[in-house]
């Protein structure tokens, strides 16, 4: 069997979803190699793989695009940092390759540095994406505003126009970066976004079609393999047991985005509500929020045992933290923060028919009746276990059966043959 070197930036939002399919090429026999943030590493050697730290100056350049005022500015932050990082994250892939003697590599959309490393290398290379992908299409709006699909000559006239300028603005920000980084390692420059995520011969997609909008022409290297959720095997707390009212889930990004305000938000505005609120706080002190007294917050508790009970769940609208409540069937409020999770704000409640939440919306007495209404539900009496009750001529809940797309296990048809994972003997 091959041998195969991951390689990610640190982020624990791009190490969870690549779990899953790391497990799962280590179940088909195959060895592991993986080079990930510090913090981590004794979690990843837990499960098999043959972890080290990624080098600790690349986990010195943090993001900082929460401190722009505008999505742009907060592009060309994120750009800026990739930049600095690929000065290290491809002589770091590199000295791994020499260490580890791969097969293959699998590296993280971020690592720009080690994306050009692993072409460079001239091997069988692979690159995956947890995030929305920014590639064009005729059956699609321009990526990044969050517009919904066009719906006649109109809308399709409104598309032709804005896709220039919006694509302009994204290759002109990322592509000279990019290619001063591929010019160091004597690879020809990239064009537009779609050559840019050309370049690698698979890009695997940690998402399904359900929660993209519908398109004919995705590119050949792209293959949907679900929202891939995965989190560290922990034990439920015990506390969790004693909550008997409906529970609002308030998830945060697991890197410094100065989302606390997110929690502080939904904990003032469904303070007098008969909910249960719990907060997570990954990145950030949790001792900072002053806690009333329906609400907890931690820096970390496992979302799957209180999504099986939640009634809703509010998010920064970062993907892997919206698709897994998804995919329990939980209806969602998304506030978005960081310049991913603002381009990418369109491209899941549209297809998703899941309700938004703009940040105009961001204020205590605005977000109780907010989060409800958007949400379709009504409060449940207090007392009462389990999500809330749908209003009056709202639908229920999508259950699992349902919401089994999400995870990757449905397909439609006009993608379905590249989409389709694997046969478990490959």
């Amino acid at each position: 069997m091959a041998r195969i070197l991951a390689y990610t930036t640190p982020a624990r939002g791009h190490l969870f979803p690549l779990t899953p399919i790391l497990d799962e090429l280590r179940r088909r026999g195959h060895q592991i190699a993986l080079r990930t943030l510090a913090s981590q590493v004794p979690t990843m050697r837990r499960r098999g793989f043959d972890a080290a730290p990624i080098s600790d100056r690349i986990e010195a350049i943090t993001h900082d695009d929460w401190r722009a005022g505008n999505p742009r500015a907060a592009l060309a932050r994120a750009v800026r940092i990739f930049t600095e990082r690929a000065d290290h994250d491809a002589p770091d892939l590199a000295r791994a390759i020499d260490q580890e003697r791969p097969d293959a590599l699998l590296v993280d959309v971020n690592a720009w540095g080690a994306l050009a490393a692993a072409e460079a290398w001239a091997g069988p290379w692979a690159m995956f994406c947890p995030y929305p992908l920014a590639v064009r299409s005729r059956d699609v709006p321009p990526f990044g505003p969050g517009l919904p699909p066009a719906r006649g000559p109109l809308g399709r006239l409104r598309d032709q126009l804005l896709r220039p300028i919006v694509f302009g603005t994204l290759e002109r920000t990322m592509a000279p970066p990019i290619n001063r980084i591929r010019d160091r390692l004597g690879l020809a420059p990239v064009g537009g976004a779609d050559d840019i995520f050309g370049r690698a011969p698979l890009l695997l997609y940690l998402t399904a079609e359900p929660f993209e909008y519908p398109r004919s022409d995705w590119p050949d290297n792209v293959v949907l393999v679900g929202p891939c959720a995965w989190e560290p095997p922990t034990d439920p707390p015990a506390w969790l047991d004693d909550i008997d009212r409906p529970i609002v889930l308030v998830t945060t990004s697991s890197e410094f985005q100065d989302d606390t305000r997110l929690v502080k938000v939904a904990l003032a505005g469904l303070a007098e509500e008969p909910v249960a609120v719990l907060a997570t706080l990954p990145a950030s002190d949790p001792a900072r929020v002053r806690t009333p007294a329906n609400a907890r917050v931690e820096r970390f508790i496992p979302h799957r045992p209180v999504l099986d009970r939640a009634a809703c769940a509010v998010t920064h609208g970062g993907m892997g933290a919206t698709q897994k409540a998804l995919a329990h069937g939980v209806p969602v409020c998304a506030v978005p923060s960081a310049a991913t999770n603002w381009r990418s704000r369109g491209g899941w409640r549209s297809p998703a028919r899941e309700p938004g939440c703009p940040p105009s919306a961001c204020v205590p007495t605005a977000y109780a009746p907010r989060w409800a209404k958007r949400c379709g539900y009504a409060t449940a009496p207090s007392g009462s276990r389990g999500r809330s009750r749908p209003r009056a001529g709202r639908p229920p809940p999508p259950t699992r059966s349902s919401t089994a797309c999400c995870t990757g296990s449905c397909r439609r048809s006009s993608h379905r043959d590249r989409n389709r994972p694997p046969s478990a003997g490959s």
